[in-house]
């Protein structure tokens, strides 16, 4: 059987230089003694501008160092396994300063004439990285998406009860107490039945906006649906969250959303709140702080109730 040992070297020299891959061979010196095609285009150096020079030459300067030392390693016959014969990622320096993303696998090509010798192919993955940089983003905004009310930018619901549950876990953990709230928007429906649906989101905003102003850092508020936001008050006895809540309410009662130079729309809201502690799960502590609200709405609106339970 033939093999490609027994082509004309100059087969052998054609396939290496029409090869997709870049191609370099250096000596135990690191010098490099042959470069192909393909690295010429990768690299916008020229054989000539190569051959002769440190592979340094093709590296940043931030990675001058570690490579000195894995090259040093080779020649003193140090263990190479942890480059040799290994696809890794790397950053190769270009003709023109610019640094370019590769991946290269460096095998041990031997010995010839009592020098040592090592190749390495590179692949251009500047298209690859930034594809995957532009996936991460669009899984990032997508995750974020997922997590959050598109119109008032705050958590949803979903996201809330994550955060009540490990809230949950971190309080079984050093006994902390945590306060959970249901707040409405007093006389919504009649709100938008007037003004419309456009004024109505816009006052949903103002009300998201004037609730995270006063909230504290580690309160977390979220848009739970329609007119009805979350809240919840980590580390926070019932009466620390009612303090927190009375807030909100008070910054929410401040809003003034002009319709035209004369009109404004004013708006409350009511909350209900509820103990997060013992065997209460988010679920009965979110129905609790419902019907604390419910009572609130009953007496009168503009107010905060807390739950008996």
């Amino acid at each position: 059987m033939s093999t490609v040992s027994d082509l004309p070297f100059q087969l052998q020299l054609r396939l290496l230089d029409d090869a997709l891959d870049g191609i370099v061979i250096v000596d135990q010196q690191s010098l490099i003694r042959y470069v192909n095609r393909s690295m010429e285009v990768l690299t916008g150096f020229s054989r000539s501008e190569l051959y002769g020079r440190s592979l340094d030459v093709l590296i940043p300067d931030d990675g001058i160092s570690p490579h000195s030392e894995k090259i040093a390693k080779f020649m003193t016959g140090g263990r190479p396994s942890a480059i040799l014969g290994h696809v890794r990622e790397l950053q190769i320096l270009l003709r023109s300063g610019e640094t370019c993303a590769v991946e290269m696998k460096a095998v041990d090509l031997g010995s010839c004439n009592s020098r040592r010798f090592f190749g390495a192919f590179m692949s251009d993955i500047r298209e690859r990285k930034s594809m995957e940089a532009r996936n991460a983003g669009l899984l990032a905004l997508l995750e974020q998406q997922a997590l959050s009310d598109s119109l008032t930018g705050l958590l949803n619901r979903r996201a809330f009860e994550k955060e009540a549950i490990a809230a949950v876990l971190r309080s079984a953990r050093s006994s902390a107490p945590i306060t959970v709230g249901i707040a409405d928007v007093d006389h919504f429906k009649n709100i938008n039945d007037q003004y419309g649906h456009a004024v109505g989101d816009a006052l949903l905003k103002a009300v998201a906006a004037a609730m995270r102003s006063v909230a504290r850092d580690t309160d977390i508020v979220a848009r739970m649906g329609g007119e009805e936001f979350g809240l919840l008050f980590p580390n926070a006895s019932i009466e620390q969250a009612r303090q927190a809540a009375e807030r909100i309410r008070e910054a929410v009662a401040l809003i003034r959303l002009p319709l035209d130079d004369k009109i404004y729309v004013q708006v409350t809201i009511s909350i209900g709140l509820s103990r997060l502690v013992g065997c209460k799960s988010v679920d009965q502590a979110l129905v609790a702080a419902d019907q604390a609200l419910y009572s609130a709405k009953n007496k009168g609106r503009n107010r905060i109730e807390v739950s008996d339970g």
